[in-house]
């Protein structure tokens, strides 16, 4: 179960604004609003949340889920994280 924080963490690690998120999920701009702001699980018809969990997840986000729900951006094959900072 996608909650409203995970889905504003996942946009924010991607740097996309609401109306990228709607684009490229083909949902409308209203409802991406309006699961940002309701806290907690999302409240939308099960092809909307499928939407939103496949056009972030194509764009390399995992969803954990279970007892400690989170987000995390998946590192291509072969990437290293610079540690330098």
């Amino acid at each position: 179960m996608l909650t409203s924080e995970q889905i504003r963490a996942a946009r924010a690690m991607l740097r996309i604004e609401q109306r990228e998120l709607a684009e490229r999920s083909g949902i409308s701009l209203e409802t991406v609003k309006r699961i940002e702001r309701t806290p907690g699980p999302i409240s939308a018809y099960t092809g909307t949340v499928d939407k939103l969990r496949r056009a972030l997840e194509s764009a390399g986000i995992e969803f954990s889920d279970g007892d400690h729900p989170g987000v995390r951006l998946k590192l291509a094959r072969g990437t290293q994280i610079d540690r330098s900072e």
